[in-house]
């Protein structure tokens, strides 16, 4: 898998899933708050499924082949 999230786009991925599963784990919001673990484990590791589907890229590194 090559890296296809990048920069500010992980930051806000990563941000983004931990607010909404400490909103879920709170109990402020229903059950749906838990899928913050998908931004938040496509901000950890840099790929995200859609993107290489869709042929985006927001990572500044050239990936060697």
């Amino acid at each position: 898998m090559k890296a296809n999230v990048g920069g500010i786009d992980r930051i806000v991925r990563i941000d983004a899933g931990l607010v909404l599963i400490g909103l879920a784990a709170t109990g402020t919001v229903g059950l749906w708050g838990w899928l913050g673990v998908v931004p938040l484990a496509t901000g950890a590791i840099g790929w995200c499924p859609p993107y290489a589907i869709l042929g985006f890229n927001t990572c500044a590194m050239k990936n060697k082949d």
